[in-house]
């Protein structure tokens, strides 16, 4: 393969991994590593340092738009990206004494839970109960606008979301990923936000989470700028577009091309990882 064709595959596989990533907040990386490795053949952990880098990016271009339409809940974010931050140093320092073929493996499986968590559909409903007490101290009640007008939303379990942010910072750091899936699973499932507001709060915080360990990874070698370059450009690319998209995108369709691509992508890298082929 020439060197062109190379740099073309990969910033057109960065591309839609910049637009998957940002439609449904969980961060291009899941993608982007297992197609560089199955595809091109690219090496683990220089797939990683290109994706950490790439979830930066992807996170940049689509916070102005989000925080411009009132769907990133600020307060909430930069709370529980401290646990987020803390494990992801702590994930990218045990990089070192990680088995790769482990690595492989708990990647696949992050892959097939991360497609089975996009699958479920669950429609925002408003509960009548009270917020948690630290949510109303710290301000974290917003509002967001919808089809049918601006809704308020309340925010429960906050020490729940929080300890659960620690794990993905931990697994951001090990896998070099921005972990929406956990992220968007804290605050969807756990702390009960609105769908889009956990989807748009994972998108503006995955991007802290990969910086705090991206400077482990780029100590050791492992972030290549001839791979990051492409896959940078290809990534900005995307998420700029997919977060113009995402407002009007028919969700349904969304979750299950993005189910299919990730699952098949899963069952690659750990059949793979263990040597099935």
């Amino acid at each position: 393969m020439s060197v062109t064709l190379f740099l073309l595959l990969v910033f057109l596989i960065s591309l839609a991994a910049g637009l998957l990533g940002v439609l449904t907040g969980l961060g291009g990386g899941v993608v982007l590593i297992p197609a560089l490795m199955l595809l091109l053949g690219v090496n683990i952990h220089y797939a990683m340092g290109a994706s950490l880098i790439a979830v930066i990016v992807t996170s940049s271009a689509a916070a102005p738009t989000f925080m411009s339409q009132g769907l990133s809940n600020l307060r909430i974010g930069l709370f529980l990206e401290t646990a987020a931050a803390a494990g992801a140093v702590g994930g990218a320092i045990l990089l070192s004494v990680v088995p790769s073929q482990f690595i492989g493996i708990l990647l696949g499986i992050v892959l097939l839970y991360s497609a089975y968590l996009s699958s479920r559909q669950k429609d925002d409903v408003t509960s009548e109960r009270p917020s948690d007490p630290i949510a109303v101290r710290l301000g974290m009640e917003g509002e967001y606008p919808t089809a049918d007008g601006v809704k308020e939303y309340r925010v429960y379990h906050v020490l729940a979301g929080t300890g659960l942010l620690g794990v993905a910072g931990v697994l951001s750091g090990l896998l070099g990923i921005g972990s929406g899936a956990v992220k968007v699973l804290a605050m969807d499932r756990i702390m009960r936000l609105p769908y889009k507001i956990s989807t748009t709060t994972s998108n503006f915080i995955i991007g802290i989470t990969a910086a705090a360990s991206a400077g482990v990874y780029f100590t050791r070698g492992y972030i290549d700028p001839g791979l990051t370059m492409p896959v940078v450009l290809g990534v900005l690319a995307g998420a700029t577009f997919g977060a113009r998209v995402l407002l009007r995108a028919p969700s349904r369709i969304l979750r299950l091309v993005f189910v299919i691509v990730i699952a098949v992508l899963g069952l690659q890298l750990i059949a793979k990882s263990v040597g099935i082929y």
